[in-house]
């Protein structure tokens, strides 16, 4: 089986966890400073504050900053569920914007008019914004900033698959147009802590804020205490945090695996442009990239016909291609269905996850394993040609 994503673990990486295995710490040690310092350092952030996962990542950013019970967070539909979920852990309302039909981001235009709308007939404006860079691919960050500034919201960016990613001569996560940044680093993602996640920012308030919360909200700074301290052993629990740390092994992993990130992120190009010419025959629609930026090419969607979705799937499967679709629209999740929301929602989203399927992309794929997935592409639209057509 040639999967869709794969992680890419060399024995640098696995003498640098095993270096720490054999240290004084194996959590919440120098590991962690080193590796938050490189993913600053590399995106150009003031401030990064690794997280236990991304997930972790996007709810310590929407509690940072202040949603809670009756506000909204507003999103795209084309996005893993713990993008809006974190809304949901805050007790607040989620919303969503359709997405680009050539990026499969959120649109910065739907995302104006909605706003527009619920602004003239007064009804409730989002908190906060998360922008997904969907499949390494940034949003229109400046466009959002922009409503941002206008309509009062706080911006937070879902980089779950944009690591190495560019926008405007800069690298997504050093937070030029928003307030919090949120990495992933699974197994399939672009570097990989085997779970794990990373919080930029550039506002020393959310740094300082989120770092507390994701250990209990306890502070062993003097200057935050309420009250005077006992002594250099005194901390205080001065907010209801959670336990949402990163192990130092984890972060020898992560620090490791950095060093390799350019070279992943080339080999993740160079195989989106042979993708790209080599299905240049076939009936399938190729990602799009924005002259705004360079993608980091976490995932590789295409997109066929709706029809012959189900049927290409499938005969892929069967050849031993681990193609997958990313994704759902959120919406149509039973736990959303129950808050109200209806197919029809976001039509490019619908539109988009009928059609999409996820080829192969990783940093170990060979050429010719590429070959083998372009080859079992051509075959399974031979193969459904002749097949009644099937819902997907």
């Amino acid at each position: 089986m040639i999967p869709y994503g794969r992680q890419d673990i060399s024995d640098d990486d696995i003498a640098a966890v095993a270096a720490v295995l054999r240290s004084d710490w194996i959590t919440q040690g120098p590991a962690i400073v080193r590796f938050e310092r490189a993913i600053a350092d590399y995106v150009g952030s003031a401030h990064a504050i690794a997280v236990s996962n991304a997930t972790a990542g996007l709810h310590l950013g929407a509690i940072a900053l202040g949603l809670g019970p009756g506000d909204e967070l507003w999103t795209a539909p084309n996005t893993f569920v713990a993008t809006s979920n974190a809304a949901l852990y805050c007790g607040a309302g989620v919303d969503f914007v359709d997405i680009d039909s050539d990026t499969y981001c959120i649109s910065a235009p739907a995302l104006q008019g909605k706003l527009e709308a619920t602004a003239a007939r007064g009804g409730k404006l989002p908190k906060v914004v998360a922008a997904v860079h969907f499949a390494g691919q940034s949003c229109d960050m400046r466009a959002i900033q922009r409503l941002s500034q206008k309509y009062g919201f706080r911006v937070m960016e879902d980089a779950s698959h944009a690591i190495g990613a560019d926008y405007l001569g800069g690298k997504v996560g050093n937070c030029a147009y928003s307030d919090i940044c949120v990495f992933s680093f699974h197994p399939v993602k672009i570097i990989t802590t085997g779970e794990g996640g990373m919080v930029t920012t550039n506002d020393p308030a959310l740094a300082v804020r989120i770092a507390e919360l994701r250990t209990h909200g306890v502070t062993r700074d003097p200057n935050r205490m309420d009250g005077e301290s006992h002594g250099p052993w005194y901390y205080q629990m001065i907010e209801l945090g959670l336990n949402y740390r990163m192990t130092d092994m984890q972060a020898a992993l992560g620090a490791s695996q950095m060093t390799r990130l350019d070279p992943f992120i080339a080999r993740r190009r160079y195989l989106a442009g042979r993708y790209a010419g080599k299905l240049a025959g076939l009936p399938v629609v190729i990602p799009h990239q924005s002259s705004d930026g360079s993608s980091a090419f976490h995932l590789y969607p295409v997109q066929v016909a709706a029809e012959q979705r189900r049927a290409v799937f499938e005969a892929m499967r069967s050849a031993g291609i681990g193609v997958n679709v990313h994704y759902i629209p959120v919406y149509a999740h039973p736990v959303y269905r129950h808050l109200g929301f209806r197919d029809g929602y976001c039509p490019n989203a619908e539109m988009y996850y009928s059609r999409a399927i996820s080829l192969p992309m990783f940093s170990r794929m060979t050429d010719a394993e590429q070959d083998i997935v372009v080859d079992a592409l051509g075959q399974s639209f031979e193969q459904t040609a002749a097949r009644p057509a099937q819902a997907g």
